[in-house]
């Protein structure tokens, strides 16, 4: 897969988490135009705003995440990383509960947490709890990612895609593994994933 291919691919998985609440949006906005019924209006209104958050929070989330944000040797607040990370699940079947030491660390250090946790909340179908806990030293970063409710699971494609060693052509589903494990090598980031009863683990450093 060439340089182009992967851009796309993940400029793909942009769009696709984008499509869901952007069509709300839409969706929102047709009733505001034709329903005159006060009650019907305000909800049109509820979902319009929820639905603008939550895709400006997967905007903010993607533009760290997958891009190309800040300079060179920049380096991120933990905490706002957490704060995006958050908001990415807000309002969705899995609990985060941000365990992140307060420090700024690498950019792409922080990157490769932001996309651990997404492969973390991926991998619950069902719903359940994503625990972050990372290092205290920014000069050695470390962390580990765990994901525990029912049902837990890593598909095999995204599994290999993680390792990578995808098992066909990269596709849209595991592009973003692909890219977690891109990050962790040119980190040299040692990234693992391990799996349990009804819990997923990812850990780096």
């Amino acid at each position: 897969m060439n340089d182009l291919e992967f851009a796309a691919l993940l400029v793909s998985r942009v769009c696709h988490d984008l499509v869901s609440p952007v069509s709300a949006v839409m969706n929102g906005l047709e009733v505001l135009e034709d329903e005159r019924d006060a009650a019907m209006r305000a909800d049109a209104l509820k979902l319009v705003t929820s639905s603008a958050e939550q895709a400006a929070a997967r905007l903010q989330f993607a533009r760290i995440a997958f891009g190309a944000a800040g300079s060179a040797g920049a380096q991120l607040d933990l905490n706002e990383v957490g704060r995006m990370t958050k908001g990415l699940l807000k309002g969705g079947k899995v609990e985060m509960e941000w365990g992140a030491a307060s420090l700024n660390w690498p950019k792409d250090w922080a990157k490769l947490l932001m996309n651990a946790a997404l492969m973390a909340a991926d991998s619950l179908p069902r719903g359940g709890k994503v625990q972050v806990h990372t290092s205290n030293d920014p000069s050695a970063p470390s962390f580990t990612v765990r994901a525990t409710g029912p049902g837990a699971r890593v598909l095999e494609e995204v599994e290999k895609a993680a390792r990578g060693e995808p098992n066909g052509p990269v596709d849209g589903r595991s592009i973003q593994p692909f890219l977690t494990h891109k990050l962790a090598r040119s980190l040299n980031a040692g990234l693992t994933l391990t799996f349990r009863d009804n819990e997923v683990e990812l850990a780096a450093g």
